[in-house]
Order: structure tokens, then sequence, then C-alpha cells
């Protein structure tokens, strides 16, 4: 059976810095509740599923209304996985219960700024321009080529070149949002990778953009979360 997208979300039970990330309580609810809703309110994906080694992350994705037809191996759960490592085994899992997807979008579960809108206009993206991947980036704050570096007690320019430019004068440089990736699975499968030289980009505002790795930056995403959603942005 072939289906044309499938949502994985990638949800692993061990998390040193930040304990029960995946489920802690966001701004009302389990913050991979975020990521689950997103998915099945977009009604673009014939599968919406957790990928975890944790019987209780699964409990709470199921409640949610995701699926999880099996849990992850050891060897796609360790410090050194990689998404990709992930991705792999959950698309060979499937195969072997005979579905095959055209399309997937890998989503992170600490990504409550993720929304159905987003999604769509990834997946439409990945259908209408065929780029292998499609990602949220947001513009640094700050000119990167304006960077220093701190060498033996001294500062310097990294790029003396850019040292008297104008900020508004230097190409905008962006970087990835940490939340998910739109891609085709037989261009994956082939190189590997999701990000590739032929991957688009949808821009996001710094607002809606937060890394979650520590207490710190979870508070910061409470508080952005509560303005967007003051503001009627998510």
């Amino acid at each position: 059976m072939s289906g044309k997208a499938i949502a994985i979300i990638t949800a692993r039970g061990g998390s040193k810095r930040i304990p029960k990330k995946n489920i802690r309580n966001f701004c009302g609810k389990p913050i991979i509740a975020y990521s689950i809703e997103a998915a099945l309110d977009s009604r673009i994906f014939s599968e919406v599923m957790v990928s975890t080694d944790s019987e209780e992350i699964a409990g709470i994705a199921r409640e949610y209304g995701a699926s999880v037809p099996f849990l992850r191996s050891g060897a796609a759960s360790g410090d050194y996985a990689t998404t990709a490592d992930v991705l792999k085994e959950v698309l060979t899992g499937y195969g072997k219960l005979g579905k095959y997807y055209e399309n997937a979008c890998c989503i992170y579960p600490t990504a409550p700024f993720v929304t159905a809108e987003k999604l769509k206009k990834a997946m439409d993206l990945l259908e209408e321009e065929q780029p292998d991947c499609v990602m949220p980036v947001t513009a640094f704050s700050f000119p990167p080529l304006r960077g220093m570096v701190l060498k033996e007690g001294k500062l310097s320019y990294k790029w003396k070149e850019y040292a008297l430019a104008r900020s508004q004068d230097l190409e905008t440089i962006y970087h990835d949002c940490g939340q998910f990736y739109a891609f085709r699975v037989e261009r994956f499968l082939k190189t590997g990778r999701l990000v590739t030289e032929n991957t688009g980009g949808i821009i996001m505002p710094e607002l809606e953009v937060q890394d979650i790795d520590n207490e710190t930056d979870w508070k910061l995403a409470e508080l952005k979360y509560q303005l967007c959603q003051e503001k009627g942005e998510n």
C-alpha cells in the first residue's frame, strides 16, 4: 500500500538536560502534543506517527491521536544516533508492514511553534518546486559576517573585509529553525541526507523560533509562545 505522505515525530525517552523534555508540560499540555496536533490538523498526512523508545511517550502520543506501530530500537535511541538513522528505521519499519510513502515530514517533538499552516506550506513547496527537502529557517539576529573571535585574550574580526561594512549592506544569512523537515522519501533513502544542495526554505520570524536545550530556553519558549498567542500568530 502506498501513501502520499507520512509525518514522523522523533521523540526518544532519554533527556539529560531537561528530564522528560518531550512530554513536559508546556503552556498547558505535553510539548509533544503541539507537533502531533499540527500534523493532524494539517490533514495532509495519511499517517502521523511518533518514533520513540519510551512506553510513556508512546501512551501520550496515542492519547493525542498519533500512531506508534512499533518502538524505536536501541541502536536508533543512543546518544550518537542521528535523525537520519531514526527516519531510515521508521521508513524501513513501515516497508515491512507493506506501507510506502512518497513524501515525509520529520517534526521534532519540542516544536510548539509548528502549525498546520506551516506544514502545509512546506509540503506544497515540496510538490510544486520539486526540491529534495523544505525546511524553516530564520535570519541571524546579528550579521555573522561581522563576527569576532577571541584569541589569547584579544578580539579580532573573523572576516576583516567586512569589519567596516554596514549591517544593511551585508547578505542576509539564515539558520535552521530546528522544527521540521519536509522531504522526498526516495531522495532521502538514496542520499542518506535531509539537507542537500536542492533544499528549499520557508522564512520564519525570530519570535517563532527558540532552541530548547536548558531551563532558560524553556522559559523563553513559553514567553514567546504566549506572545504569539496574544498577537494571534500561532
